[in-house]
């Protein structure tokens, strides 16, 4: 419990008098925090303090060389793809006047709302040599074949479809502040439309497009329902192998230590760009002077964009209520609302631990300003960049050397006959949810109570109001929708998350999410389609909340 003293007036000591440096309960409890995520890195890391030989030498000779490559022509492959429908998609939108902008201008984020595991699983029952597709038109044209959809291009196809939205919405909201005055900068010195989108509107929004890249490239690098789905080889798949196949942990922690450089290197490159933006406004007038585009161009424009949205949302979700109106009368029983109840329920539980341990995090910052507690949330808020393979090893270990003790210790002091403590209960899944997802509750929790003015504090102090006493009857009630948006944002999350679930579950404890990976490993993308719907339609609540709060701020007045 923090006390409310921790707000008091440091005292000056005497002359000659040494006093330690009082050490705040604030930050005690931030690096608190922050330790839970490094424990699974540092672990992972320290796999390598013991090596075993011939598994080391297998995956150096055989596995890690195909991993490598295929990860670094993914990353470029989706680099490319997200960046070209993305940048354009949010160029169309922010600048370009054309029939139906107001509703792409939201239904174009709908994609992040379908997980990448079921839209790969769609493509592949509709574009599959044996798919609708294919056949009607073999029956249609006499003999014909599509290019491979289980190959390394569909992989990225499927993921530049999934994970456009990134880009899309953070160059967007660029462009949007530019707004016309960049092109018209651009025109005043002799240079055309596109001559202006290329060397003035494009090298201004190069930050916020490369924040909107690296966020997609880290979801790349932690896919793992995509890559199995596919049978694509990378180091996500290759964790989950190691652990399932050959049951060697520290091979499993080896492989998940490599691909944690790789999303390191990826988390230095999003801070550096983060470091050069500057934000600017140009004023409302200025935003809404878009470029009203030629007919003929302003249907290629409403064709584009109409085409991105059918293919990346429109028509999986159709096929997944084709499929799952066919198989609800057989799927549809005890079993299946068992794993939509242990969805609800873990997604729940999770929800709440990441909205409490972001809002102590969040409010440690508020009572302790200074740059340690700043770095010491960045470092807490970390997970959300490593793969979830990575952290269920990562904390499975600690776990299982923990668990392993208090069964001696039991057995010696207390003839404790049990065989698992923590191991096999829902302790490390919700602890992987929390070091994952805390960046997605903090977030939302941290700018609202930016928004709260200091006055507010002092004003309540000044009233005898104590630490404890501030954030329960002050901040609380002023951060509900804050609260209410981190909570919805990290239930979705955790609602779509698969390879924690999958290699951390207790037995028997199966969820939509499980459901979906079983069913899609067996081929049965009919079945698949029914838990898939429900994690989508649980998916479209951010959706909403971001169309939402995008509109609210539009309407806010500027000063």
């Amino acid at each position: 419990m923090l006390s409310d003293n921790l707000d008091a007036p440091l005292k000056t000591p005497s002359a000659g008098v040494f006093v330690w440096p009082r050490f705040s309960g604030w930050m005690l409890l931030a690096l608190l925090i922050a330790a839970l995520v490094l424990v699974p890195v540092a672990v992972t890391f320290s796999s390598f303090s013991h090596i075993e030989g011939d598994t080391l030498a297998h995956l150096t000779e055989f596995v890690l060389p195909g991993l490598i490559a295929n990860t670094l022509w993914l990353v470029l492959g989706v680099g490319i793809g997200v960046s070209v429908l993305g940048v354009s998609l949010a160029w169309l939108v922010a600048m370009c006047e054309f029939p139906g902008r107001r509703l792409f201008n939201w239904a174009l984020l709908l994609p992040l709302a379908l997980p990448a595991y079921v839209t790969a699983f769609v493509a592949i029952g509709l574009l599959d040599f044996t798919g609708p597709l294919q056949t009607a038109l073999r029956e249609a044209f006499g003999p014909i074949t599509l290019p491979e959809i289980r190959s390394r291009g569909g992989v990225i196809l499927v993921m530049s479809l999934a994970l456009y939205p990134y880009v899309y919405l953070i160059a967007k909201n660029a462009f949007s502040t530019q707004g016309a005055i960049a092109l018209e900068a651009a025109q005043s010195l002799g240079l055309s439309r596109t001559q202006g989108f290329f060397r003035v509107a494009l090298p201004m929004a190069r930050p916020w497009i490369a924040a909107g890249l690296m966020l997609a490239l880290m979801e790349t690098l932690a896919d793992f329902g995509t890559m199995a789905i596919f049978n694509y080889d990378t180091f996500t798949t290759a964790i989950y192998k190691a652990w399932y196949s050959l049951f060697s942990l520290p091979a499993a922690a080896q492989l998940a230590s490599i691909l944690i450089l790789f999303v390191l290197v990826a988390v230095v490159f999003e801070q550096r760009s983060r470091a050069k933006m500057r934000y600017g406004a140009v004023g409302r007038s200025a935003a809404s002077r878009r470029i009203k585009l030629s007919p003929a161009m302003a249907a290629l424009a409403l064709l584009y964009a109409s085409t991105v949205l059918a293919i990346a949302f429109i028509i999986p979700v159709t096929q997944l209520a084709l499929w799952a109106r066919d198989v609800m009368a057989d799927d549809l029983d005890s079993r299946y609302w068992a794993f939509a109840w242990h969805s609800l329920l873990l997604a729940g539980m999770g929800a709440l631990i990441v909205v409490g341990v972001s809002l102590l995090l969040a409010y440690s910052g508020r009572q302790r300003p200074s740059k340690t507690m700043i770095w010491t949330q960045r470092l807490a808020t970390i997970g959300y960049a490593f793969p979830g393979a990575v952290l269920a090893v990562g904390l499975f270990i600690p776990v299982a050397w923990l668990d392993n003790w208090l069964i001696d210790t039991g057995r010696d002091w207390f003839g404790f006959e049990g065989h698992e403590v923590l191991k096999g209960t829902l302790l490390v899944m919700l602890l992987a949810y929390l070091v994952r997802f805390l960046a997605v509750g903090f977030g939302p929790i941290e700018s609202g109570l930016h928004r709260i003015t200091r006055n507010v504090d002092e004003a309540a102090r000044n009233l005898g109001t104590g630490a404890a006493g501030l954030l329960t009857r002050v901040h609380l009630p002023m951060l509900r929708a804050s609260l209410f948006t981190a909570a919805a944002f990290a239930f979705v999350d955790i609602m779509k998350e698969m390879p924690i679930t999958l290699m951390t579950r207790p037995f028997g404890w199966d969820t939509l999410a499980v459901r979906v990976f079983e069913m899609t490993s067996e081929g049965e993308w009919e079945r698949a389609a029914l838990p898939s719907l429900a994690i989508v339609i649980a998916g479209i609540i951010p959706i909403i909340l971001l169309t939402w709060r995008g509109a609210h701020s539009q309407n806010q007045p500027h000063g």
